[in-house]
């Protein structure tokens, strides 16, 4: 019978060792997965922002290139800075509403400027499809571009068949005139070839002209650099006053070019009446010294009677020959450099031009994508620990609002831990059951405290009821959010988390008090009544206490400080415990087990109590300190992470507004939609829009350059107000369809309908919707301006010109692509406007039958003899 109680009693100790064996296993298991997923949470974040930055990286790559493909660098960095203010401080600048708006405006000294028009392109536009005309100014003006770029010219602007440029800018250039000679007579050289290879019956017709400019940029939108001053409209003159294939110059460019060329005289004079009295003079080319005005005339006599293709085709067809530079052609090369040589002095290229623009390669103004920053973020966490460091110790941030932050972070897997803390405790039960006598107060601990560790389970877990929420009654919906409340309350978690913890180190060692055998000392030397005692239950009470220790560690995203000083009560109650009040159980376990000899220090169960507790202690701490440390870098990469994806959706945003002042929206997105380089020409045929040129005519005689207006830039700062308010008109709803295209000098140019296609009925009645919106948009500028009148006590008025039909849209030019709309709808509306009438709107006969059936009344202007169109009907709208 003896000898089955013993086989019994070593069979639950046994059963009691593969539990505890168990148990510990399943807690190691536990705290590794709970690291390693945390982990691969970690590096699975930092792959998706990691490929997230890359791609907002070659996106704002690609935006910034956009915009300094039309601005140059300086002007986009003043705008860039000027938005980023507005965005920062909105309150502050919509309190100072009667502020002059921000005027980027340079003045430059001793630049030469250039003048070219194409004779003959207005006749040989009119037999070219839309595409063909497109592909046609591309390659003519991507070639104007090249040779601009070649002779250190910056190129303007282009206004229908005329191009400009400016020597000089934005950097001093000694040798302006000589570049922009060279270039106007490289211009008339590939021309004159193009013309000889076709037939075709065209020529370039240069002025040059050397003095001071203003340049920069006016309004609020649609950006496009500019230049003004009276030196300006003498370069216009000097090419309207030319001779097609010739350069006309200047006596003060004359003066520049040192005897490089030789030159005869112009008399440009006789050509344009504002040259009067000018002496101004031709360029000789020095490769050819024939004259290029005969040879133009003998190009132009009648070819043989053989059927030849139009002059569209045999000119597309000789350009192919030509290089094909696309707009924003690099915008998908994120490797290339926008410029080799710096545009500004390296002072003031502070940074990129985006705050957190990536690293300069080459020069100090150059723009590339970092491919460090394309493939990881392998340095981010070592960059934000250098920005917040970790105390050493406590391992608290320095950044005591970071560290708030990081204390009242959100809990997910706080029932993960509790079901494993659970485990810990339903394992202690059964070790206890198994090696103790069941008895009273066993009973009654776990039975009062078993309901207590079921109910934080429950708080937990209540998260999983949010399904169900909508299906409980009113009363009771409560219930669901009370594991999101524990998650993301502090003091709630700390609480549940610490009386779980207490529960669990409490029932580890309360039954091991009424376990008799305190008075054991006095029958040691009676080895029956001791056996009697089962002291053999003291090191399972002992392992226990471990587990119990163990278990704190679960709790992996349980801040530190909570878990050691749970520990470390822990360890210090454990320590009374076995080595001072119940050291006598451990001195009789020695005696029964060795008869009454002395064994080693190592099998002394008081000693090695001592050391274990204080080893797992030490163990808890190393394991608490890791996992926090983990828990706080992950904090800080997230932390890191939402700066900078914050970070790069302001620079987004911000370049994104910019584009939106400098490129129609749907054409932007057709160039950054690419993935591979552009390889199409944007242009699109548009049947029914309604386009608009406002003029104010008067501006030509406000316009003065004179100490006491600072050379005009004073005049420009009255334009730039004008320009802005009629700009603030554009983001009334009312105006969505209104598309502004440019401004020429003082004269505003808007389309309707740009973006929206239809066909059949809709094309009528869309047609009708973009002329009412339009001419809504005129006799708001006529309101805008008079109120601009009233407040600066001066009297202009808008000579506005409206005209609708089909037009061709697209983007032209290699160096600085520009989006522009042509077609003969585009001219008569120009026309419409410079043969019109101060404070009148003047369209044509077809027009004025639209605005009639949108109830508006006209009236008769009469015939008007209009420039390459002859007689036309016109009307004036009535406004009043």
């Amino acid at each position: 019978m003896a000898s089955s109680f013993i086989i019994l009693v070593l069979c639950y100790r046994l059963v009691a060792n593969a539990v505890l064996f168990l148990c510990v296993n399943c807690v190691g298991i536990f705290h590794l997965w709970m690291t390693e997923h945390a982990l691969r949470i970690s590096n699975q974040k930092r792959e998706e922002f990691s490929a997230m930055r890359s791609q907002k990286e070659i996106k704002k790559y690609q935006q910034e290139q956009l915009l300094l493909s039309v601005l140059p660098r300086y002007i986009a960095m003043e705008l860039k800075t000027e938005v980023i203010k507005r965005l920062s401080k909105p309150e502050a600048h919509e309190g100072n509403v009667h502020n002059f708006h921000s005027l980027y405006i340079r003045q430059h000294k001793d630049v030469s400027i250039l003048y070219a028009d194409i004779v003959g392109f207005t006749k040989l536009a009119s037999t070219c499809s839309p595409e063909e005309l497109v592909v046609v100014l591309n390659k003519l003006f991507g070639r104007f571009d090249d040779i601009a770029k070649k002779n250190e010219c910056l190129r303007i602007k282009i206004l229908g068949d005329c191009y400009y440029c400016v020597s000089g800018l934005p950097d001093p250039i000694p040798s302006h005139a000589r570049n922009c000679v060279q270039m106007g007579l490289e211009m008339c050289t590939a021309i004159n070839k193009l013309r000889e290879a076709t037939g075709v019956e065209i020529s370039m017709r240069v002025g040059v002209h050397s003095g001071n400019v203003l340049c920069g940029v006016i309004g609020l939108q649609k950006w496009q650099y500019d230049v003004w001053s009276h030196d300006v409209t003498l370069a216009n003159h000097m090419e309207s006053g030319g001779l097609p294939g010739r350069v006309h110059i200047t006596e003060e460019t004359l003066q520049h070019l040192n005897g490089v060329y030789q030159v005869e005289d112009a008399d440009g004079g006789s050509r344009d009446p504002l040259l009067k009295g000018r002496k101004t003079y031709l360029v000789i080319d020095p490769h050819n010294r024939s004259s290029p005005t005969r040879r133009f005339n003998q190009a132009n006599t009648p070819a043989s009677s053989e059927s030849r293709p139009r002059a569209s085709v045999r000119m597309s067809q000789y350009l192919q020959s030509w290089q094909t530079i696309h707009p924003f052609a690099d915008l998908s090369n994120p490797e290339a450099t926008c410029s080799k040589q710096p545009v500004i002095p390296t002072s003031a290229v502070v940074s990129q031009l985006s705050a957190e623009g990536p690293p300069a390669q080459n020069s100090p103004s150059s723009l590339v994508v970092n491919n460090g920053v394309r493939g990881s973020l392998d340095t981010l966490d070592a960059a934000g620990k250098r920005a917040k460091k970790l105390n050493w110790l406590t391992l608290f941030f320095n950044d005591l609002s970071l560290e708030k932050q990081f204390r009242l972070s959100e809990t997910t897997d706080l029932h993960q831990s509790m079901s494993c803390m659970a485990l810990v405790f339903v394992t202690l039960f059964t070790v206890q059951m198994l090696i103790s006598e069941r008895n009273f107060e066993m009973a009654v601990s776990y039975g009062a405290t078993f309901p207590v560790l079921v109910l934080l389970l429950s708080i937990v877990f209540t998260g999983y009821l949010e399904r169900w929420r909508s299906k409980m009654p009113w009363s009771v919906q409560w219930i669901p959010g009370m594991s999101r409340g524990v998650s993301t309350r502090a003091a709630l978690r700390v609480l549940v988390v610490s009386l779980c913890v207490l529960i669990t180190l409490l029932m580890a060692v309360l039954n091991f008090v009424f376990i008799p055998g305190n008075h054991c000392t006095s029958i040691s030397t009676n080895r029956t009544e001791l056996e009697a005692l089962k002291l053999y239950t003291v090191p399972y009470y002992l392992y226990c206490c471990l587990l119990a220790m163990l278990g704190v560690v679960v709790f992996v995203r349980t801040c530190m400080s909570v878990k050691a000083l749970l520990l470390t009560l822990a360890v210090v109650v454990y320590l009374v415990l076995f080595l001072y009040i119940y050291a006598p159980r451990s001195n009789c376990l020695v005696d029964l087990l060795y008869n009454g000899t002395k064994p080693g220090v190592l099998k002394e169960p008081k000693i090695m109590a001592g050391v274990w507790l204080f080893m797992f202690y030490s163990i808890c701490l190393i394991l608490t300190r890791q996992d926090e440390l983990g828990c706080r870098v992950e904090f800080l990469l997230e932390h890191c992470f939402q700066s900078e994806r914050e970070e790069m959706e302001t620079m987004e945003n911000v370049n994104k507004l910019l584009l939106q002042n400098v490129l129609p929206l749907h054409v932007a997105c057709f160039f950054m939609g690419k993935t591979i380089r552009n390889q199409d020409l944007y242009s699109t045929s548009c049947d029914c829009v309604c386009v608009m040129f406002a003029s104010v005519p008067q501006f030509k005689e406000f316009y003065s350059e004179s100490s006491a207006n600072r050379d005009g830039l004073e005049c420009l700062r009255f334009l730039n107000e004008i320009i802005s308010d009629f700009d603030e008109l554009l983001s009334k709803p009312k105006f969505s369809s209104v598309e502004k295209i440019k401004t020429i000098g003082s004269t505003y140019m808007a389309a309707a309908g740009l973006n929206k296609t239809a066909s059949g009925e809709e094309e009528t009645e869309m047609s009708y919707s973009h002329v009412r919106c339009m001419l809504e948009f005129a006799i708001a500028l006529m309101g805008k301006l008079e109120l601009i009148n009233t407040h600066s006590f001066n009297s202009f008025k808008l000579r506005i010109g409206i005209n609708h039909g089909p037009v061709i849209a697209g983007v032209i030019g290699a160096l600085k692509p520009q989006y522009d709309i042509w077609g003969n709808s585009v001219n008569v509306a120009s026309r419409m406007d410079s043969t019109g009438v101060l404070d009148k709107i003047q369209v044509t006969e077809e027009t004025a039958q639209v605005v009639q059936s949108l109830g508006y009344s006209v009236t008769l202007r009469g015939v008007v003899n209009v420039k390459g169109k002859g007689e036309l009907t016109t009307y004036f709208i009535n406004t009043d």
